[in-house]
């Protein structure tokens, strides 16, 4: 069975195990650099983006993340997961508390949610609200196995720029909210929530 990392400094780690076990891998939880290469691929799952950037520069392993996914290592960011896959971050600054866009803005944004900044997409986040704003939406996608799906949005970022090489798998109205580049694959919403782990199921074909 293929070895697969889920990130589980911060975040609803437990249930990415669960539907990874359900798709037929063998996954286990990464806490350092040490786990991290013994991973063939990695998840990682919702939560607080900001403070899981923090922790991977703390435990010394944020550039060796970067340098096996721009290596080859397939990863599966799901919300805040999607967010640290993005190459630009908008929305609110924790310590400003305003929304940052300018150039200058951003520029400090990333300096204060540091990410890996290997996924071509430009991410707003808390862009559908707050947990009480949190919904579901019937979705429906391009992958034969997962045609369709329930997607369940919980303090939601919003895909607002793709790149030319970034292909989209599924959208809710206009906007994108599954999407890969390569083997790297972001959702906006939570798929390990639901029943069937078809996206898991669909993520292991990249390993």
């Amino acid at each position: 069975m293929k070895k697969i990392g889920v990130l589980a400094l911060q975040g609803d780690y437990e249930a990415h195990i669960k539907a990874l076990k359900a798709a037929g891998a063998a996954p286990f939880e990464v806490r350092s650099r040490d786990d991290l290469q013994k991973a063939e691929a990695m998840v990682i799952p919702g939560g607080e983006s900001t403070v899981m950037g923090s922790l991977l520069e703390r435990f010394g392993f944020l550039d060796d993340f970067r340098e096996r996914i721009l290596a080859g290592m397939p990863v599966f960011g799901t919300c805040a997961g999607l967010i640290l896959l993005a190459k630009d971050v908008e929305g609110e600054d924790p310590a400003a508390g305003v929304v940052a866009r300018s150039p200058a803005a951003q520029e400090k944004l990333r300096r204060r949610q540091p990410t890996l900044g290997v996924l071509d997409v430009t991410v707003l986040r808390n862009a559908y609200g707050t947990q009480i704003d949190s919904f579901h939406a019937p979705l429906v996608t391009s992958i034969p196995t997962v045609p369709t799906l329930d997607g369940v949005f919980i303090r939601a970022p919003k895909i607002v720029r793709v790149g030319s090489n970034v292909e989209v798998l599924s959208s809710l109205k206009s906007d994108p909210v599954l999407v890969r580049q390569g083997t790297i694959l972001g959702a906006t919403f939570h798929p390990e929530l639901v029943p069937g782990a078809g996206i898991h199921a669909y993520f292991l074909t990249l390993v």
